[in-house]
């Protein structure tokens, strides 16, 4: 072990914390909800240039990392280990974290159209799902492309979609498309249009006839057995 290089990048990421400003940012993000730079900037009370540099600094010693999402960029806490080590310091400390609240209309929180795939509470939901019934993995540790595992191509097959016609798509298969009121991912990509093609032939939802709205129906309520926000599906 170097031990003088691990002693030089501790003392890095224990400056890049101790700075006020990061470490309002840190914090901010511990709630698990990614924020742009803007968002941030005015959390910590500091200008979009000087955010901008805080945000650098993080990045540099894998404090954050960021999501870029058409023109935007969007921040969140690298993993679970820089999560735990802020919890550590804010229990020395005595202090608390406040959540995140949203300020999308509630209807369209739920559940909405995010251009041809499905994206709110229920969307995110569903990635999280998906993630734990071990379906759903990350193509690689450092980008944002997913893949199925062999159990969620047998999983989706059985009910009812076609994951070699979606494979076979001239675009992305699936990737961590963020949402943008609850600020974690859901899927996009072929995949996530698959999905919603199935939601909605399978009558588990139902799309407003005008704007993105969608409606969670008794049926899907039952098929996709919500279980704590997270749903349970089964093949019909």
């Amino acid at each position: 072990m170097d031990v003088e290089h691990l002693d030089g990048q501790i003392s890095g990421i224990a400056a890049s914390i101790g700075e006020p400003a990061r470490a309002r940012m840190l914090y901010c993000l511990l709630d698990g909800h990614a924020r742009t730079s803007t968002e941030l900037g005015i959390i910590a009370e500091v200008s979009a240039s000087t955010a901008s540099v805080h945000l650098a600094r993080l990045k540099e010693y894998q404090l954050v990392k960021v999501y870029a999402q058409g023109k935007h960029r969007y921040y969140s806490l690298k993993d679970v280990q820089v999560a735990q080590a802020l919890e550590a310091l804010s229990v020395v400390a005595g202090g608390s974290t406040s959540g995140f609240v949203p300020n999308t209309p509630s209807r369209l929180r739920s559940a909405r159209t995010c251009y041809d795939h499905m994206a709110g509470e229920l969307a995110v939901a569903f990635h999280d799902r998906m993630q734990e019934l071990g379906w759903l993995q990350r193509a690689a540790p450092s980008d944002n492309l997913y893949e199925l595992t062999r159990a969620g191509a047998e999983g989706l097959g059985r009910l009812g979609v076609d994951v070699e016609a979606v494979r076979s798509m001239r675009r992305r298969f699936a990737f961590a498309c963020l949402d943008w009121s609850e600020r974690r991912p859901h899927i996009g990509g072929a995949l996530g249009a698959a999905l919603l093609k199935l939601a909605l032939s399978r009558k588990w939802m139902t799309q407003d006839v005008e704007g993105r709205g969608l409606r969670l129906t008794d049926i899907g309520k039952r098929e996709m057995r919500l279980a704590h926000a997270a749903p349970r599906v089964r093949a019909g």
